[in-house]
């Protein structure tokens, strides 16, 4: 058991920033200009946004080598959505959308309070950057989608009686085509039946904080396995928190581990599958 939990680990941070390994990534500076990442990586001007109004708060930010990309931003307006649309070819991708907290008058839980919506689709309800982060902090929030109307598809909304929806940076790369070796994590109740909900994780390490997640299709998620965290730029200790959570968001299952990512290989390891048999919430 505690090999295939070293494997769902490195599995889960895969699913991170490093996917920016793919050909054609798509990095978007919100709100600001082009710039150049501590990684050499090329972030485009504000663009592909539809309403919304520039954010220029700026601050120091912790947890990440690149505060540039947190600091200013785009907001929804004060009624209605900001969307965002990039065109792309049907198939599968990652996105990542980096959000901090620097408006010291929003440095309390619900101050700032919205929805993200990709592809139409709920992916964020009632986020607070303050409550998951705190301020000042660098914070991304990723997840898998799969286009088939040929672009990729972005939408804040603010929640009324609080502060505007605001995202500092979008970055969207493609899926791996499931050429790499793949972990499956099946997740059933004790009578055999599938687990309809969605797979949570949260992974941080130095430099960073990273969260997202996976719905399940038909009990199972897929993530891809590589090699050792150092190839997904993490470095040191690496806190890894991962939760199951039914479709009425009852948590099912959950663990949290610590890997020392210059140990940490699984080199040669081929596809695989852990199946987990979890209890029905209440």
């Amino acid at each position: 058991m505690r090999k295939y939990l070293g494997l769902l680990a490195l599995a889960l941070l895969a699913s991170m920033p490093a996917a920016a390994q793919t050909p054609t990534p798509i990095r978007v500076k919100c709100g600001g200009a082009a710039l150049t990442d501590s990684s050499g990586q090329i972030w485009t001007a504000d663009n592909g946004f539809n309403g919304g109004l520039v954010s220029k708060t700026t601050g120091a930010v912790s947890g990440t080598a690149d505060p540039a990309l947190f600091q200013t931003g785009r907001t929804a307006p004060d009624s209605g959505s900001l969307t965002y649309s990039f065109p792309v070819s049907n198939g599968s991708y990652h996105v990542n959308l980096y959000f901090a907290e620097l408006n010291t008058g929003d440095y309390a839980k619900g101050a700032r309070l919205f929805n993200v919506l990709l592809q139409g689709s709920s992916f964020l309800q009632n986020f607070d950057i303050f409550a998951s982060a705190g301020g000042g902090a660098a914070l991304i929030k990723g997840s898998d989608i799969t286009v088939s109307n040929g672009a990729v598809q972005i939408e804040l909304d603010t929640i009324p009686g609080h502060d505007r929806a605001k995202v500092t940076a979008i970055e969207i790369t493609q899926g791996t085509g499931g050429s790499a070796p793949q972990l499956a994590l099946n997740f059933v109740y004790p009578d055999g039946t599938p687990v309809s909900g969605t797979l949570n994780y949260t992974v941080t390490a130095s430099q960073l904080k990273l969260s997202g997640n996976t719905p399940l299709v038909n009990g199972q998620a897929s993530c891809v396995l590589y090699a050792a965290p150092q190839m997904l730029g993490l470095a040191g200790q690496v806190q890894l928190n991962l939760s199951l959570t039914d479709t009425a968001g009852r948590t099912l299952w959950q663990i949290g581990m610590t890997l020392d990512s210059s140990t940490a290989n699984i080199n040669g390891v081929q596809s695989s599958a852990l199946s987990v048999v979890v209890q029905k919430g209440t």
